[in-house]
């Protein structure tokens, strides 16, 4: 049974530093390209990060750039999301999701994501 099992989100004030851990089980970790994915209240989930498992390759949405990395830890079937400098706009739902495209250069869409994990919510207060 595939599972990504999110955790580390919270409450936090604005200017404070998060990282999210996802931990994957139930497919060959390092055959898959790894995200995260966001959803703020009443908007669309975006890509925010994607690393590929193959070469470490990692992409990352323009609005996050310099605040956002993204890392993988083959030997725990772990990603991370590390977040420094947060801000209000910052406050969602942020989600796991492995794809197995690993010949894409690019985030990925999320019609095209394999697996997805629960969820583990981020609440920035200014």
């Amino acid at each position: 049974e595939v599972q990504l099992v999110e955790s580390g989100g919270g409450l936090v004030q604005a200017g404070e530093s998060l990282r999210l851990s996802c931990a994957a089980s139930g497919f060959t970790f390092g055959d898959y390209a790894m995200s995260w994915f966001r959803q703020a209240p009443g908007k669309k989930r975006e890509a925010v990060s994607r690393i590929k498992n193959d070469d470490d390759s990692t992409y990352y949405a323009d609005s996050v750039k310099g605040r956002f990395t993204i890392s993988s830890d083959k030997a725990k079937n772990t990603v991370y999301l590390q977040i420094n400098n947060l801000v209000p706009e910052d406050t969602a739902t942020y989600y796991c999701a492995a794809d197995w495209y690993l010949l894409l250069t690019q985030l990925i869409r999320e019609e095209d994501v394999d697996y997805w994990g629960q969820g583990t919510q981020v609440t920035v207060s200014s």
